[in-house]
């Protein structure tokens, strides 16, 4: 394999256990381990459990060859007190026969003893390191949900924060736009007030009606100021028996 070989697959393996890791809840992780831990438990106890009744299979049949051979001895003395003593030494054969039964039997039993012995050593073991393991689970599982809390906050704060900064800067856009608003609400007033919102609004007028408007103002203000004139010389003649009716059509 080639170093450039190698390199892709050391960077695709560590991309695998970085989308692995990410993946992996350790909540799930935990109770996974737990139940594996109790079908190991569950495992011994069975064992446990097979042992002790091949024990007990052991005892039994003990206690009936027992029984055989505590028979073939009453047989061996009977047949002795009637003389028969090749009766008694058949019995007595017999009975040396389940003797060496009895003592092979008796090795296993000693056997599948310590094998108990040992599996009930091991399944208090486990039991009790599972009881630990179970209530270290637990703590770590409530350590994990309060990190996952922690950590939901500090997002939804950090959402806040975002959510606050946007509107704030909507907020300054708004108000930027309202004054804007109100600038250009200001500069209409003034222009009604001057009177330059119709030209402006109208477009330039015609110069020859500009003109003729000039004239007219001129002229009116001309016939305004002939009839004040009028008035100041009526009141000063007013001693001369000058009429109103003169001072009337002075002003018209």
């Amino acid at each position: 394999m080639s170093s450039v070989t190698k390199r892709l697959s050391a960077i695709l393996q560590a991309k695998a256990n970085k989308a692995l890791d990410k993946a992996e809840n350790p909540v799930d992780m935990l109770d996974l381990s737990y139940e594996k831990q109790q079908e190991n438990l569950q495992k011994v106890r069975r064992a446990l459990a097979d042992v002790t009744t091949a024990k007990k299979r052991l005892e039994l049949q003990a206690a009936q060859l027992q029984d055989q051979a505590d028979k073939l001895q009453d047989q061996a003395k009977q047949a002795l007190a009637q003389n028969n003593e090749e009766l008694a030494r058949e019995a007595l054969s017999r009975r040396a026969t389940l003797g060496t039964q009895l003592q092979d039997m008796g090795t296993q039993h000693d056997q599948v003893q310590k094998q108990q012995q040992q599996l009930e050593a091991t399944e208090q073991r486990l039991a009790a390191e599972i009881e630990q393991f179970r209530t270290k689970k637990e703590t770590l599982k409530a350590s994990y949900t309060a990190s996952q809390a922690e950590a939901g906050i500090g997002e939804a704060v950090s959402g806040i924060s975002e959510s606050m900064a946007d509107a704030g800067v909507t907020l300054q856009r708004a108000q930027d736009k309202i004054a804007d608003m109100q600038a250009r609400a200001g500069a209409m007033d003034e222009l009604l007030d001057s009177g330059a919102l119709p030209d402006a609004l109208g477009g330039p007028k015609d110069d020859i009606q500009a003109q003729l408007d000039a004239g007219s103002g001129s002229s009116q203000v001309d016939a305004e100021l002939a009839a004040l004139k009028s008035q100041m010389a009526a009141g000063s003649l007013g001693t001369g028996g000058g009429d109103s009716a003169t001072t009337d059509e002075a002003a018209k």
